[in-house]
């Protein structure tokens, strides 16, 4: 059977998903074990020196840039630094289910920042539905409630943080290529965290920590190549909507690895998310196709 574009960059976007929801199942493991910012700067090492390889075999690495976009870059990652320390700290405190379904609010948060910001058109139909799934948000969160964390908090302040992220990307030349941003904020990401474990202090790792660590890096890249290669394949109205795959991970992964399930009313939070999520992908999809 020969699949089609659309059906390859599903697959794809799938795998992509797995890959980075098992990563963050390793670094979850890792909680207790290694203080945060030596498991950052580690995996970090390791991830940037996978990158530049990748770049090196791919041939997709270009430094030569304008000012402008290297400040769009600098920007970027400096938000991808700040989600990266919010989300992790969140992971290691809290139920991965939980901290995943609150990031599946980002093509919501992205599409009202690229609004507000960015002066991209937005109807109705797809406010009143991010409107919604901010509800749906707050199910999870559920702030001043007997069921509440404060590292909810921190996992939406990532989701914040990778909001500009994302909309920062959005103002890069078409020219430049994702692998150089990618291995930028890499670079300076595992810098500031090599500078922070220094304050932090480190402990001695074991052959088992090393593993996981490596792991880990092994999943960012695959889930990274994946990401790539699905914007290659296929219509993106129709591949997107699979990113919410991750949340059926997040569920499985920590059920099976950790014990956890989340009650019934993160359950509701979720599925309002995911669901306006969904709607407003097609929105989208419809308008462009509208423009066409």
């Amino acid at each position: 059977m020969v699949l089609s574009d659309n059906m390859r960059g599903a697959g794809l976007m799938m795998v992509s998903m797995a890959a980075f929801t098992l990563n963050d199942t390793v670094m979850k493991t890792l909680a207790g074990e290694l203080p945060l910012f030596q498991a950052i700067f580690l995996r970090g090492v390791l991830t940037t020196l996978g990158m530049a390889l990748l770049g090196r075999v791919m041939g997709g690495l270009r430094f030569r840039l304008s000012r402008r976009d290297w400040g769009a870059i600098a920007l970027r990652t400096f938000c991808e630094g700040a989600a990266t320390f919010l989300f992790l700290t969140a992971l290691f405190h809290a139920p991965i289910a939980n901290v995943t379904a609150i990031l599946q609010s980002l093509p919501l948060t992205v599409a009202l920042g690229a609004t507000l910001f960015l002066g991209e058109p937005l109807g109705w139909r797809r406010l009143v539905a991010i409107l919604i799934g901010l509800v749906g948000v707050l199910i999870i969160v559920r702030p001043g409630a007997a069921g509440f964390s404060v590292w909810s908090l921190y996992a939406l302040a990532a989701v914040g943080f990778v909001t500009i992220r994302d909309l920062a990307v959005r103002r890069l030349s078409a020219e430049v290529p994702s692998l150089t941003v990618a291995l930028a904020g890499a670079g300076a990401i595992t810098l500031a965290a090599g500078l922070a474990s220094a304050w932090q202090g480190w402990v001695t790792l074991g052959a088992g920590q090393m593993a996981r660590l490596a792991l880990a890096s092994l999943f960012i890249l695959a889930g990274y190549l994946a990401s790539v290669m699905t914007m290659r394949r296929g219509e993106i109205g129709f591949v997107a909507p699979f990113r919410y795959t991750g949340i059926l991970w997040a569920l499985a992964l920590g059920w099976l690895v950790f014990g956890e399930w989340p009650d019934r009313l993160t359950l509701l939070g979720a599925a309002i998310v995911v669901a306006m999520g969904l709607f407003t992908l097609w929105r989208e999809r419809r308008a462009r196709a509208a423009g066409t």
